[in-house]
């Protein structure tokens, strides 16, 4: 009798861990409710603050330090002044709203010749933004967040010991830098492929735009969930982010309307465990369209 009853407590307790396993994985994928958006390259995008005030995003990266790397440093922001935004990432960070450094874009110029060129950029970048204490900071003592690598020419050396100098720096701060990246989605990215193999990249915002092969788009359904479903199984330690233009002028393709995002695309990319939310490129058209008001509820 005894032997019997603990054989059935054994076996609900099987049950009960399946179970909670099985918990577990639905909890890990559906709606995260959280919108990446760049902001910065548009003047009349408004200020960081009021970004931040619509309640719209969880990040905002701003973009971009266009130049580094074999020659000065450059920090790309359009208009917006320089003294104003330190005070709006302080806020934005009260708001429990994470602020990022974009770096590369499409119009900069950089490159890493080097694993010296890779330290000495993460220095500055240390230095100047985040934990460090350099004399001339830009935000004043406000401190970033992260850095999310948006690297689209200049070569691909070296971004991983970038990645991995970022990483041994945070190591010395009182908070987590957060290292992402901005991939195009051909996998893998003939930019960031040997860095993100790195696994250090805590989320990736993979650009589902401005690439036909691997967009959502009537008659490219399956080619475009084959594409999500290898980069996030490609990425298991990291949080995927769709990435979208937030509007048909954002873009040369890739634009999915607010509707199809939440009754086809949605339901395809939440399936995945790593799925973390959306990005919008950008927030200056985010703002025209209303697009992440429109999907907000879904996401």
């Amino acid at each position: 009798m005894a032997t019997k009853m603990a054989s059935r407590l054994a076996s609900a307790a099987v049950c009960c861990v399946v179970l909670l396993s099985c918990l577990g994985t639905a909890a890990a994928t559906g709606k995260t409710g959280r919108i990446t958006v760049y902001w910065g390259q548009t003047a009349s995008e408004g200020s960081l603050h009021k970004a931040c005030a619509s309640n719209l995003y969880s990040t905002v990266i701003l973009a971009f330090l266009s130049n580094f790397g074999g020659g000065p440093y450059e920090l790309d922001l359009t208009r917006h002044p320089w003294s104003a935004v330190g005070p709006d990432v302080k806020y934005c960070q009260s708001k429990k709203i994470l602020v990022l450094l974009a770096i590369g874009g499409g119009l900069g110029r950089y490159s890493l010749a080097s694993k010296a060129d890779a330290k000495a950029v993460a220095d500055h970048i240390w230095d100047v933004y985040l934990g460090g204490h350099a004399k001339i900071r830009p935000f004043g003592d406000a401190v970033l967040d992260g850095v999310d690598f948006d690297i689209e020419h200049g070569g691909s050396k070296h971004y991983d010991d970038l990645a991995r100098y970022l990483k041994d720096h945070s190591k010395k701060g009182k908070k987590k830098v957060w290292i992402t990246a901005a991939p195009q989605c051909p996998f893998p990215d003939r930019m960031l492929g040997q860095a993100l193999r790195t696994g250090l990249f805590d989320r990736v915002h993979v650009q589902f735009y401005n690439n036909p092969v691997c967009s959502y788009r009537a008659g490219n359904v399956a080619a475009f969930s084959r594409a999500w479903n290898t980069w996030t199984r490609s990425l298991p330690r990291s949080s995927v982010y769709l990435g979208l233009p937030a509007a048909r002028g954002a873009a040369g393709s890739g634009y999915v309307p607010p509707a199809t995002l939440v009754s086809k695309v949605l339901p395809i990319v939440q399936r995945s465990r790593n799925y973390g939310g959306i990005m919008l490129w950008s927030r200056y058209w985010d703002l025209q369209t209303g697009y992440s008001r429109a999907v907000k509820h879904a996401v």
